[in-house]
């Protein structure tokens, strides 16, 4: 059962950061003339040269849930061990205690703000493929 709670997880996380966000064009004379399918081919187009260019799309959220895991770490072992002297109890147990139950803490609010959090590339992508887009006629409103 453990296991199969794992993979759905993975899966939902997986899903998720596939799940970018995409230009929205304004119904401008040139996309009314081309169409949508040629839009669409456009926008694949651009978004390839923003990354050939070096322009990111993803906003690195592996880091920020590495880094939330450290965080709570850190956090959890500094107030175990600060409990720990507080109750009379061994400093080092406590800290190791605080440690995991903050690792724990910052892993699960780590990856719930990777899933719930706003997926917005990068803003050298949006802006590369934003102009790469208007010189080739067309005019984007906004991300999502």
């Amino acid at each position: 059962m453990k296991g199969m709670t794992l993979s759905a997880l993975v899966v939902v996380l997986t899903l998720s950061a596939c799940s970018g966000a995409r230009p929205v064009l304004y119904p401008n004379a040139h996309l009314q003339s081309v169409g949508k399918e040629v839009a669409e081919q456009d926008i694949e187009t651009c978004k390839e040269l923003a990354e050939s260019a070096g322009a990111e799309e993803s906003t690195g959220k592996a880091g920020r849930v590495a880094t939330n895991t450290a965080v709570g770490a850190g956090a959890g072992a500094a107030s175990g061990a600060l409990g720990a002297v507080i109750s009379g109890a061994s400093a080092g147990l406590g800290s190791m205690v605080g440690a995991a139950s903050g690792a724990v803490w910052g892993l699960l609010t780590g990856l719930f703000h990777a899933v719930a959090g706003p997926s917005q590339p990068n803003q050298a992508y949006t802006g590369f493929v934003n102009r790469c887009l208007q010189e080739k006629g067309y005019d984007v409103t906004g991300w999502q």
